[in-house]
């Protein structure tokens, strides 16, 4: 089974009685005509990939623009240096998605989440909750399934594609994705993973995908870090009970049409928004 609604993905989890990240693997297992344990390999594979990519982060390193590196490293060393504004947890969540999108920059190996341009947002949470709370493979790799079935409504629903409906569809969907995760590694409820997945999308409505020379650099990069930080904040919020007043799929189907409002100047074509600020135009391809 698909799910096409995250209504009929609650529905469905709880007719199962199994854990929505299981009903969620088994939806896999039945689409790709794969077995448990190869669909269960292939996502610890994922995560394996998201442990290398931050491992292997050199902050040395920079795009062939120039206009990305380092960042990473920076706020590894102004975290470590102690006396933040965020703390220690928020810090590495923060050093976390710079370091993942400047790989995607310098052509490192990621893990597309749903996209490459986004792929900061989920390792920048899964990994530091790791390291600070303790949670194991297994943990993570079940937070991974539970992303995995919110990306896969929200790509039916609305979009992933920064060029169909602005970065909302991708930073945005990160965090939708991100933002449930979170949850399930918290004890929280099918109930509150929806709830969570409808306040990320609602806090990045709209948000333009501008991308300074056409590159998914700047401003890419650093919305990872607001992407990450959205799921944080719209999990706790679920945690503590509160709730998206608009129903989830009505969020989801708002999205979408807010996509096909955009001007296509703010869909990836790298012609409005910062792009098209003096500082963007001299990054913008020369003219034949």
């Amino acid at each position: 089974m698909e799910f096409t609604s995250l209504d009929q993905m609650l529905r469905d989890t709880k007719q199962s009685g199994l854990p929505l990240w299981e009903n969620i693997l088994l939806s896999d297992c039945a689409r790709q005509n794969i077995p448990r344990e190869e669909s269960m390999a292939r996502m610890a594979t994922m995560l394996e990939v998201m442990v290398q990519a931050d491992e292997g982060y050199r902050a040395g390193d920079r795009s062939a623009s120039g206009l990305v590196g380092g960042d990473g490293g920076r706020m590894a060393a102004y975290a470590q240096a102690g006396n933040t504004l965020c703390g220690p947890f928020l810090s590495d969540v923060m050093a976390g998605a710079l370091r993942m999108g400047e790989c995607n920059a310098c052509m490192k190996r990621i893990v597309a989440a749903p996209t490459a341009g986004a792929c900061g947002v989920l390792p920048a949470v899964l990994l530091p909750y790791r390291r600070h709370f303790g949670a194991g493979k297994d943990q993570l790799v079940q937070a991974l399934y539970v992303a995995a079935g919110f990306g896969m409504v929200i790509a039916e629903r609305a979009s992933i594609s920064g060029a169909e409906g602005g970065c909302q569809a991708e930073i945005g969907s990160a965090a939708a994705m991100a933002a449930p995760a979170l949850v399930h590694l918290q004890g929280g409820s099918p109930e509150q993973m929806v709830h969570a997945c409808a306040m990320a999308v609602k806090n990045l409505l709209g948000l333009v995908c501008d991308p300074v020379g056409g590159l998914v650099e700047v401003p890419c990069v650093k919305r990872n870090v607001i992407g990450a930080m959205d799921a944080l904040s719209a999990a706790q919020m679920a945690l503590a009970g509160i709730e998206s007043r608009v129903p989830a799929d009505q969020v989801l189907d708002a999205m979408a049409e807010v996509g096909r409002s955009l001007p296509h100047t703010l869909r990836e074509t790298g012609k409005g928004g910062l792009a098209a600020t003096p500082f963007g135009m001299e990054y913008a391809p020369k003219e034949p």
